[in-house]
């Protein structure tokens, strides 16, 4: 079925559709009679074999939702019941803010790719941690990660504020947290990537988290853009803080090798989708023998396929997560692929 209305869906701007879509899920989910079974009747994905235990965290499979998708915690229950073995939500910032003006998402279909420069639009902390709080009571089987990052207008020095803010919100109601500093869509955030700033802010959360006597598993999502020497410093940096592994990877701000137009494939944010499979894949590869398997790895860039999802497995990821292949594909791929990793 998604095959005859994804055309019409592809006419429309990409931003509009999701909100269309996602408010009709939830609808559906909500109020629709019987419609929760109904979703988990056609998508769910129990299936034996698939289980995983990774971080201390039990997940009844290992396709996840992206951080993204869902920026508000909104859709959660809806979006589990399609058959996602995780959802990871924001990236959630302290404050409010609208993010950058539109048109600011765009579809390069040859390439079956998405370029976004969203900007972390979002309703802030407060309301995303009531939102799951009150799902949580609803249903605590729904592992969900945090996915954190500072304000546009707070200032790289004091950036680390803005993270202790939200893990402190987020703490009781995600199983666990994702810091930000990849997105290539807010000013300077990626130089947070560097080596100092980026242990600092690590050992901060650390500390913090150890304070707490129930600790969260953190993860950092890095860009694929990374040189080898910077990877180096990841995997320094990450058996230096504790944290509990990597997520690789974010979006690209590379254009090299695309079959869109210059007009359209130019256009300024991150480029996620097929033209990222093969550089995520290699940099879950790096990573996984640069640490000897040292830290969890979850695999996220241009899967699309069953396939794209045993590569990222194979190269040293031990969960995947989707976005855009979610998208080009629909809601079959995540029991697709399930089926296809037994």
């Amino acid at each position: 079925m998604y095959r005859f209305i994804k055309p019409i869906f592809f006419q429309f701007d990409p931003e509009n559709v999701h909100h269309f879509v996602v408010k009709r899920l939830k609808w559906f989910n909500d109020f629709f009679p019987f419609g929760k079974t109904i979703l988990r009747s056609t998508f769910d994905v129990n299936i034996k074999g698939l289980e995983r235990e990774v971080f201390g965290i039990k997940f009844r499979n290992p396709v996840g939702l992206a951080a993204g998708f869902d920026k508000n915690g909104e859709y959660v229950e809806a979006l589990s019941n399609l058959g996602f073995g995780f959802i990871e939500v924001g990236t959630v910032t302290p404050m409010p803010q609208p993010g950058n003006e539109k048109p600011r998402m765009f579809r390069l279909q040859e390439d079956e790719a998405l370029i976004n420069r969203m900007g972390f639009n979002n309703k802030g902390v407060d309301t995303c941690a009531e939102r799951l709080r009150i799902l949580k009571k609803k249903d605590p089987t729904i592992v969900i990660g945090g996915n954190i990052g500072k304000n546009k207008l707070t200032p790289n020095e004091e950036a680390v504020n803005d993270y202790i803010k939200c893990f402190d919100r987020l703490f009781d109601v995600v199983d666990y947290f994702v810091v930000n500093v990849s997105s290539p869509n807010t000013p300077g955030l990626r130089e947070l990537q560097e080596k100092e700033p980026l242990t600092h802010l690590l050992k901060t959360l650390q500390d913090r988290n150890s304070k707490n006597g129930i600790s969260r598993p953190i993860l950092l999502k890095i860009a694929p853009d990374l040189t080898d020497d910077q990877l180096n410093d990841i995997v320094d940096i990450v058996k230096s803080t504790h944290i509990a592994g990597v997520i690789a990877t974010n979006t690209t701000i590379d254009r090299d090798g695309l079959y869109t137009p210059a007009k359209l494939s130019q256009e300024t944010g991150g480029l996620s989708g097929k033209p990222l499979t093969k550089r995520s894949t290699e940099v879950i590869r790096y990573l996984s023998k640069k640490s000897a398997g040292a830290f969890p790895i979850i695999g996220v860039g241009g899967i699309h396929s069953p396939e794209d999802a045993k590569e990222k497995l194979a190269a040293g990821a031990s969960l995947v997560q989707l976005y855009t292949g979610f998208i080009y594909e629909g809601p079959g791929v995540i029991k697709r692929i399930c089926k296809g990793l037994l």
